[in-house]
């Protein structure tokens, strides 16, 4: 008995996290109308350079281009255990008078491969335009909030003043690099075109009946169908995997910094300081109802780490492909190269879905300011009393010991930190005590941070958000 589509297993990435474009590209209609885009190409070429096919054969393959009969394909391919095989007799089965010339002079991977190659440059096109769509609203924000103080982290012990539009650009950075890198592999990729059985094309000089420029022709005219630009000069059978690997290096690049993002975002909200979007009605708890989590920022987490895990893989199946060719790549590809893409689609849906609807709470944020203001005064306060005649070291050891004891205090329960009151009755201070008061001013202690926002968003994001437009609408988060 046929099992229901609730008794099998559907990969999560499919039915719960990436966005339908992605899914679609790489389903496996997609897959086979591409090898049948190869099939035509090749058709087409040989017949342009004198081989004896008809045009009325290249026309039939046309007509039924899209006429795919996923059934008959899935039968010849338990009785041939071969999937390009397969689809040569689904195709042929449609296209009787083109058959005898389909597939003429190929071998597998001249379909697979290319077809891999097409596909994994739709998919960068697709997740650049998911970057731009996390972009513009990280822009956004740091804009509106580039001059609002907030206490700065190193080590998560607190520093220096920054603003908030300040640590939101760190993040746009990450993304404008990502950006970057994608666009380079997409306009990188060559195609494999066509090369033969190990890479000689040795096939395809036998049909041309030994001419090398008909060959080198029909490589070129068959990758300049498909869109590319140019393929490699020399292949074994298949294109180097190398490429698989440095497509996913960037691919798997967006991982790290939509989790450094997420993780700044799930550190914020236990501070009070921003939320996440929460919908009405949305469950953080099964028990404890009062409860708001970080869910969409931990998914974005969670989904990382599966895909930076995927890289090294990519690099063991580069490392290990024999001499011209051996197939230990071919059911491992077929599953990371898909999950690499959906992950980090998934991804950059939920980021852009949380930039875009994050809460901002400035008083919770001059609440937590306000308590470690006064120590982060003391490093202007000790260069003025120093200008003023003081001796470094000393002063330093004066803030150091008041510090410590505020400090402590606090720790233990003290409502206030009084470590300015401290200092003004410090001796050691007299020279400055008029300047302690405006020393606790955040507004002066955050440096060139809203000039450092503008900079950089008018310098690197705007003309990037000029030049790059989706060609797809933003997808809602699904789950």
């Amino acid at each position: 008995m046929a099992s229901t589509p609730r008794e099998s297993y559907e990969s999560p990435l499919v039915a719960r996290y990436a966005s339908r474009e992605m899914v679609r590209l790489f389903s496996a209609d997609r897959r086979i109308r591409t090898w049948r885009r190869l099939w035509i190409a090749l058709a087409e070429a040989q017949r342009d350079l004198g081989l004896p096919i008809a045009e009325e054969q290249v026309a039939e393959l046309r007509a039924h281009e899209g006429d795919i009969d996923f059934d008959f394909a899935e039968r010849k391919e338990k009785e041939l255990r071969h999937d390009v095989m397969a689809h040569i007799h689904a195709f042929g089965a449609v296209c009787p008078k083109a058959r005898p010339i389909l597939h003429l002079g190929a071998t597998s991977t001249y379909v697979t491969d290319n077809a891999d190659l097409i596909l994994l440059r739709e998919a960068l096109h697709l997740l650049r335009d998911r970057l731009v769509q996390g972009l513009e609203p990280l822009a956004a924000f740091a804009r509106k909030w580039k001059d609002l103080p907030v206490l700065g982290f190193t080590h998560f012990q607190p520093a220096q003043c920054t603003t908030l539009g300040k640590r939101a650009c760190l993040w746009a950075q990450d993304l404008a690099m990502d950006l970057a890198e994608i666009e380079r592999a997409a306009a990188d990729l060559r195609f494999l075109g066509v090369k033969g059985t190990t890479g000689t094309q040795a096939s395809f000089l036998r049909l041309f009946k030994g001419d090398e420029g008909k060959v080198r022709d029909l490589d070129r005219r068959v990758t300049e169908k498909l869109g590319f630009a140019s393929a490699f000069a020399v292949t074994g059978q298949t294109y180097p995997r190398k490429v698989d690997f440095r497509v996913l290096a960037v691919v798997c690049g967006v991982g790290p910094s939509a989790s450094k993002f997420a993780t700044d975002v799930r550190l914020l909200m236990h501070r009070g300081e921003v939320d996440e979007p929460i919908e009405e009605g949305q469950v953080g708890s099964s028990a404890m109802a009062y409860k708001r989590n970080p869910v969409r920022s931990e998914r974005i987490c969670s989904l990382s780490r599966y895909l930076v895990s995927l890289l090294p893989n990519a690099a063991e199946t580069a490392a290990n492909q024999w001499l011209e060719r051996s197939l230990d790549d071919s059911a491992n590809r077929r599953i990371v190269l898909p999950d690499a893409f959906l992950a980090a689609d998934a991804i950059l849906l939920l980021l852009a879905d949380v930039a875009s609807g994050l809460a901002v709470y400035p008083g919770r944020i001059a609440a937590n300011l306000a308590t470690e203001l006064p120590f982060l005064a003391t490093e202007d306060l000790l260069m003025d009393a120093v200008s003023a005649g003081g001796d470094r070291q000393a002063l330093h050891e004066r803030i150091r010991v008041h510090a410590h004891d505020v400090a402590r205090a606090l720790r233990e329960g003290a409502g206030k930190n009084d470590l300015l009151d401290r200092l003004r009755a410090d001796p050691a201070f007299a020279k400055v005590r008029d300047r302690i008061d405006g020393a606790a001013d955040a507004t002066r202690l955050v440096g060139r941070a809203p000039a450092q926002v503008e900079e950089f968003l008018r310098g690197e994001v705007d003309p990037l958000l000029r030049r790059l437009r989706p060609s797809v609408p933003r997808a809602e988060v699904r789950v």
